[in-house]
């Protein structure tokens, strides 16, 4: 069987060099393999998504030399590439699970969910679990609220817990008071990240996720869908993330560490895959690499703290010269 692998991102801002480090990294992984490579926007948030930035997302991508075998641009078996035209998808797998009765409707206000404070913490990225306050609402209870308010769609989190193996932080469990139940459709309407991303990657054939660790905890949810829709999981690595000097993480907000930015004081993009090569510390020092040339030197990402810093140096380095 083949593998393949994907790069996801979101096109709410500019990329920068994090995301470029989680992009070749996993480009590495599938070209290493001889597997394949799809880009795939996640633009389901039509709010927050704007087509100029997955436009300038994938002209950064080949800049700096990490192309993709399926993707918006030249198509492919599995078209479309862009989570925004692909609700059709969504709405088969949302009635799979409501017909085998994985979902009920949740009427909790904001102001309900944040007085949750005190219940047990879910996941780290989610705050705090949710209570199931609407999960065992009566007939007569839900069709009062539903005459005040349209509800969003939570799915039941089986009772079990989740393990699974992260190729780079190992084995995982989720304890049971954690798997709280989750929104899978919004009250608007919209779809959300946990059950597109499923869909998508099963759609798609993906065999091999690379992402940053920052997604690490969605991952039972996500295995809890594969489970209740039938479906195959894939492989998961969740590699560290990138940091400043201080610890703070590498947002979209560090316009000076973008690729745009990196394009227009026209660093190389040899000079910033080296950079980022060395952080990973697939090569000793910081030294300018095509991405074809890395390939072989792609392997387990060397960090002892869970993060990749940045540093002055390095920062000088890449910039400098």
């Amino acid at each position: 069987m083949t593998r393949r692998g994907r790069f996801a991102p979101t096109p709410s801002g500019l990329l920068h060099i994090g995301n470029a480090f989680t992009a070749l990294a996993a480009w590495l992984q599938m070209r290493q393999a001889g597997g394949e490579f799809v880009l795939r926007i996640e633009d389901i948030d039509k709010a927050r998504s704007r087509p100029a930035y997955a436009e300038q997302l994938q002209d950064d991508l080949l800049w700096l030399g990490i192309d993709w075998d399926e993707g918006p641009r030249g198509g492919g078996p599995c078209a479309p590439y862009e989570q925004s035209r692909r609700e059709s998808l969504y709405e088969e797998a949302f009635e799979q699970l409501q017909q085998a009765g994985r979902l009920y409707p949740c009427y909790c206000s904001r102001s309900e969910l944040a007085a949750i404070g005190s219940a047990p913490h879910g996941l780290a990225s989610e705050g705090a679990a949710y209570p199931g306050l609407c999960r065992s609402l009566s007939p007569a209870e839900r069709q009062a609220r539903a005459a005040k308010k349209t509800p969003a769609l939570r799915f039941i989190m089986p009772p079990h817990e989740l393990r699974f193996y992260d190729a780079v932080a190992g084995p995982q469990t989720c304890a049971g008071e954690a798997l709280s139940d989750f929104v899978v459709k919004r009250a608007d309407g919209m779809f959300s990240y946990q059950l597109a991303v499923t869909v998508d990657d099963a759609a798609m054939g993906i065999t091999d996720v690379l992402r940053g660790a920052d997604l690490l905890d969605s991952t039972p949810r996500q295995l809890a869908l594969y489970e209740a829709l039938g479906l195959r999981a894939p492989d998961f690595a969740h590699v560290p993330l990138l940091v400043d000097a201080s610890g703070r993480r590498l947002s979209k907000r560090d316009s000076a560490l973008t690729l745009a930015a990196l394009r227009s004081a026209q660093v190389p993009p040899e000079r910033l895959l080296g950079a980022l090569a060395h952080l990973a510390g697939w090569i000793d020092r910081p030294e300018p690499l095509t991405a074809r040339e890395l390939i072989p030197f792609f392997g387990p990402v060397r960090t002892a703290s869970g993060r990749l810093t940045v540093s002055e140096q390095l920062r000088h380095w890449l910039t400098e010269g």
